[in-house]
């Protein structure tokens, strides 16, 4: 019989030259912040998550290439209250709760799975992705 080859999505930090966010108190908001502002496009997910892998394929095919940063489970909370703070309020009294994954497209949070593709199917990802300068187009 054949044997299954193991894939993996997430490559260990040690042999990547991006890191997870930290998730210490007064690391998580600065690491968080820091990542946002480096990069076009950001996909923060839980290790492992299919849904992040959905979001990936998404913006590559679109020509978009975002960084994907795994979070731990012991360090979620932490991070997702982190990720509160980037939320405008917005009267559905979700105010400051996220959930994973979260996409930031220029800086700017721009939601979870359903309004990525909800943009996706409204027309209005392709341009928020050429706004953030992640499309070359």
């Amino acid at each position: 019989m054949h044997q299954a080859i193991p894939y993996r999505t997430w490559v260990p930090a040690a042999a990547s030259s991006r890191k997870a966010p930290e998730a210490s108190a007064d690391g998580a908001a600065a690491s968080v912040e820091k990542l946002v502002s480096k990069n076009a496009v950001v996909v923060l997910a839980r290790h492992g998550c299919c849904m992040s892998h959905v979001l990936k394929l998404l913006l590559l095919g679109h020509g978009a290439n975002p960084a994907v940063f795994a979070v731990g489970e012991e360090d979620e909370v932490n991070i997702a209250g982190e990720i509160g703070k980037f939320v405008t309020g917005a009267g559905d009294g979700n105010e400051g709760r996220v959930q994973l994954p979260v996409v930031f497209v220029g800086g700017k949070m721009f939601g979870g799975l359903e309004k990525v593709m909800a943009a996706h199917i409204a027309g209005e990802l392709v341009p928020a992705l050429k706004d953030a300068g992640a499309l070359w187009l």
